[in-house]
C-alpha cells in the first residue's frame, strides 16, 4: 500500500512538478505575483502525503523504536509550518525528503530477471521407455517421471531428471552445475544431473531424483533462499531517528516555551529535519556508481557497494573467471623422429575432422588457423566420450584419451606416461595420436589464465585481503592455475551447493566474502557472498542478474579499484553526514535566537542539501589509482 501511494504521488515526474511549484511559491511573492493559492500547496499534496501516510503506517504497524522515524519528524515539521502558514517551508522540506527517497531507490533497486531465467532451465519433457524388450518410447511432461523411470537421452537433449547411465557412453556438458569447461565423459554406473546437456552418444539412465530433489531444483532454491537473505539498505536518518526525534521536538518545546515564540519553535522543527543527512547517503552512492559505469563496472546497489569496502576475503570462479574459459591447443608433443609437430597436428586434425567433441573441433580450429591443409579421411568411427578411428592417406589412425588408446591394444610407452603425468598436473586435456603399432603423438589443450590475474590478486594482498580458488574442476586443474595465479587457497570438485557451504563457512570465522564467477553454477555463490562480481561480457545472464555488480569488460583488474571506490564513497558519506549535523546544529542555535524564521531556516536547510549533493558529485570524477 505504502509503495502504492508513492508510485502515485510521488514518483520521479510528480516529484519535478512538486519542486516546479515549490519553486512558484518562492518567486512569485517576490517578484510581486499574486495567485489566490499558494503554489507550495501542490508540493505538500505531491511530496507531503506519501511522507505523512509513511509516518502513521509506521507509528501503528511497526514494533519498537522502529515506529519513530524521520518520516515522523519531516511529517511533524511539515504540519507545524503549515500551522503558522509558512507553505514554502512545509513543501520544502517534503521535497527534499522526496528526493532523498528517490535517490535511494534508484540505488536499491535490483532486478529479479535472474532466478526467472534459471527456472526457464528446467527441463519440460523426457523421453521415458515404456518397453525394455522393443525399445518403445514415449514423450512426457518432466513432471510425470517418477524415481525409477528408464529414460532415453539423445545427442544435444537436456537431462530431464537426475540419474545413473545403465547403457551408452557420452559426453555431458555439466557447466551448468560445476563450470568445468570440458564435457565429462561418461558411462555406465556413472550419475548425470538435470539441466545438463548430452552431447553425443544416446544414453538410458535411470532416475535417481526426479521433481523438487533434482539437482537444478536445488540450484533454484539456494538462488531463492540466498536471495531472501539479503536485506535492503537502511536510510542513515531512519537509524538516527530513534534519538534525532524526541531531541529535536525536546529543542522546540523549550525554545517556544522559553521565547513564547511558536515561530521559533517551527523554525527548529523546520532546520532539524535530517534532508541533508538522507541525501548523504544516495547521492554519494549515485555518485560512484556513476563513476564505476565509466569504467565498464555496474553496481547494482548501494549496500553492495558499501559493503565492498569492508570485503577481507575474495573467492574466485576459475572457467571464466580466472581464465578465458576456451580451450586452446597448447601443447604438441612428437614421439617419433621422422614426425615433425606440424605433421603430428595436420595427421591429427584430418582425422577430426569429422567429429562433433569439442576437443577434437578445437584441434581442427587450430589447424585451420595455423593455415595447415586437412586432409579427407575415411572410414570414420567415433566412440562417445572415448575417441574416434579414421583413415587419413590409408594410414588408420586412432585419436582419443588415454583408455580408448589401450582399449584399442596400442601400447603407450614409459616415455609418453611421464609426458601425459606432466600434462595432467598442468590441468590439461590430453588427445593421444596412435596407430596400429605405437602412441606416436599427444597434443594438449588447456585453458588460458588471464594475464591480468596474477598481478590483480598481488594488489588485493597489498590490500589485506585474501583469496581462494572455489571451482567445480578437478583438483590437478584447480591447483595449477591457482598456482600460475598467486592463489594459495583451492578447493576443487565442487558442485553449487559445496561452494555455497565453502563460503558460509568462511563467512563464519567473521570474514566478509566476494564471490567471483561467471556460469549458472554460480549464482547461489554470488547470492551467498555478501557481495556478488559477475563477469558480465561473457557470462550467463543468470549469474549476471544473481551478482551484486558486474564487470561488463570482463576484466578482474578492476577488483582493486572496486575496492578502493568503495572506501572513497564510504569516506564522502561519513563526511557529509558529519557536515550535515554540523550545519542543522549552527542552524536550530540560530532559529532559538530568533536569526532565522521558518521561510529562511528552510532556505539554509536546502543549502545544506545542495552542500552535500556537492560533495558527493566530486566522487564522480576522482581519479583512483
Amino acid at each position: 500500500m505504502i509503495k502504492r501511494v508513492n508510485d502515485f504521488l510521488a514518483g520521479l515526474p510528480m516529484t519535478i512538478v512538486g519542486g516546479i511549484f515549490l519553486v512558484m511559491s518562492f518567486v512569485f511573492p517576490r517578484a510581486g505575483i499574486i495567485v489566490p493559492l499558494d503554489p507550495a500547496w501542490i508540493t505538500v499534496i505531491i511530496c507531503g502525503i506519501p511522507l505523512l501516510y509513511l509516518a502513521v503506517w509506521r507509528v501503528i504497524y511497526n514494533k519498537g523504536i522502529s515506529k519513530i522515524s524521520s518520516a515522523l519528524l519531516i511529517s511533524i515539521a511539515m504540519i507545524a509550518a503549515i500551522a503558522i502558514g509558512d507553505l514554502f517551508a512545509a513543501g520544502e522540506v517534503a521535497f527534499i525528503m522526496e528526493i532523498g527517497a528517490i535517490l535511494e531507490d534508484m540505488t536499491t533497486d535490483r532486478a529479479k530477471k535472474g532466478l526467472k531465467k534459471l527456472i526457464s532451465l528446467t527441463p519440460t519433457q523426457g523421453r521415458r521407455i515404456t518397453d525394455d524388450n522393443t525399445g518403445k518410447e514415449e514423450m512426457i511432461p518432466a513432471d510425470r517421471i517418477r524415481q525409477n523411470d528408464i529414460l532415453r537421452i539423445l545427442p544435444g537433449e537436456t537431462i530431464p531428471v537426475d540419474g545413473v547411465i545403465i547403457q551408452g557412453e557420452t559426453s555431458v556438458d555439466q557447466s551448468i552445475m560445476t563450470g568445468e569447461s570440458l564435457p565429462v565423459d561418461k558411462g555406465m554406473g556413472e550419475n548425470v544431473f538435470c539441466g545438463t546437456i548430452n552431447r553425443f552418444g544416446s544414453i538410458d539412465i535411470r532416475a535417481t531424483k526426479v521433481g523438487e530433489d533434482s539437482s537444478l531444483q536445488k540450484l533454484i532454491r539456494m538462488v531463492q533462499n540466498a536471495e531472501n537473505r539479503q536485506a535492503p539498505m537502511q536510510r542513515i536518518a531512519d537509524k538516527c531517528a530513534s534519538w534525532l526525534v524526541p531531541v529535536a521536538l525536546l529543542i522546540a518545546v523549550i525554545a517556544g516555551a522559553a521565547t513564547h515564540n511558536i515561530v521559533r519553535a517551527v523554525t527548529v522543527l523546520v532546520v532539524f529535519c535530517p534532508c541533508a543527512l538522507v541525501l548523504a547517503t544516495p547521492t554519494a552512492i549515485m555518485a560512484a556508481i556513476g563513476q564505476a559505469t565509466k569504467h565498464g563496472v555496474i553496481i547494482k546497489s548501494g549496500e553492495s557497494l558499501e559493503k565492498m569496502g569492508k570485503v577481507n576475503t575474495i573467492a574466485f570462479d576459475k572457467t571464466g573467471t580466472l581464465t578465458y574459459g576456451k580451450l586452446e591447443v597448447s601443447d604438441i608433443l612428437s614421439f617419433d623422429s621422422n614426425m615433425s609437430e606440424k605433421e603430428l597436428l595436420a595427421l591429427t586434425a584430418s582425422a577430426e575432422a569429422k567429429s562433433e567433441h569439442p576437443l577434437g573441433k578445437a584441434i581442427v580450429a587450430y589447424a585451420k588457423e595455423k593455415e595447415i591443409a586437412i586432409k579427407d579421411s575415411d572410414s570414420f568411427q567415433m566412440q562417445s566420450g572415448k575417441g574416434i578411428c579414421a583413415e587419413v592417406s590409408g594410414r588408420k589412425l586412432y585419436i582419443g584419451n588415454e583408455k580408448y588408446i589401450l582399449q584399442c591394444g596400442i601400447t603407450i610407452s614409459p616415455n609418453v606416461e611421464k609426458e601425459l603425468e606432466k600434462l595432467r598436473t598442468q590441468g590439461k586435456a590430453s588427445v593421444l595420436a596412435a596407430d596400429a603399432n605405437s602412441c606416436f603423438g599427444v597434443i594438449a589443450l588447456s585453458d588460458v589464465l588471464r594475464p591480468e590475474a596474477k598481478e590483480m590478486v598481488s594488489k588485493l594482498s597489498t590490500m589485506n585481503t585474501d583469496t581462494v580458488l572455489l571451482t567445480g574442476d578437478n583438483q590437478k586443474t584447480a591447483t595449477y592455475f591457482a598456482s600460475q595465479a598467486g592463489i594459495t587457497k583451492v578447493k576443487a570438485d565442487l558442485l553449487p551447493e559445496e561452494k555455497v557451504q565453502s563460503i558460509s563457512e568462511i563467512q563464519e570465522q567473521g570474514n566478509c566474502v566476494c564471490m567471483i564467477g561467471d556460469g549458472v553454477n554460480d549464482a547461489p555463490a554470488l547470492k551467498t557472498a555478501d557481495v556478488g562480481v559477475a563477469m558480465g561480457s561473457m557470462g550467463s545472464d543468470i549469474a549476471v542478474e544473481a551478482a551484486d555488480i558486474a564487470l561488463m569488460s570482463d576484466d578482474i583488474s578492476k577488483i582493486p579499484y572496486l575496492k578502493r571506490l568503495s572506501n572513497a564513497t564510504v569516506a564522502t558519506i561519513k563526511l557529509s553526514i558529519t557536515l550535515s549535523m554540523c550545519i542543522n546544529f549552527i542552524a536550530v542555535t540560530c532559529s532559538v535566537l530568533g536569526i532565522l524564521n521558518p521561510t529562511t531556516g528552510a532556505l539554509v536547510h536546502n543549502a545544506g542539501s545542495c552542500f552535500v549533493v556537492l560533495i558527493a558529485a566530486l566522487l564522480y570524477d576522482r581519479k583512483f589509482e
